[in-house]
């Protein structure tokens, strides 16, 4: 198990990471963040809340039985990565990733297994 700095740390050491940031999807509020570049984090988190409550709202109408592993906006520079804690239903990772320098299926299967190992 690591804790949210370490996690964290981690992310941002992935190929093409430029931030990173650990959010409360009943408020929107970051719980802990690194990095951003040009890309407002507390910005992001507000708007990625929404997104992800609008998903799961359309996972429920649609009576699935499935959860959502992750959530990608491809734009043209950048990902933009949301991925939920498994053990944890309020809190998402939000990543964006340069798309010259990074690697988008490894960093969806890493961001998978370091979400797993976070501690809150």
């Amino acid at each position: 198990m690591t804790d949210m700095d370490e996690t964290l740390n981690r992310i941002l050491q992935l190929d093409g990471a430029v931030g990173a940031c650990i959010v409360d999807s009943n408020t929107g509020l970051i719980l802990g963040s690194q990095g951003g570049g040009s890309v407002d984090l507390d910005v992001a988190a507000a708007g990625n809340t929404a997104a992800m409550r609008a998903q799961r709202q359309t996972v429920a109408a649609l009576e699935l039985d499935e959860t959502i592993e992750d959530m990608l906006v491809s734009m043209g520079r950048l990902y933009h990565l949301i991925r939920p804690v498994s053990g944890n239903d309020a809190l998402f990772i939000y990543l964006v990733i340069d798309k010259e320098a990074g690697n988008l299926a490894m960093s969806r299967l890493e961001l998978a297994r370091l979400e797993k190992e976070l501690r809150v």
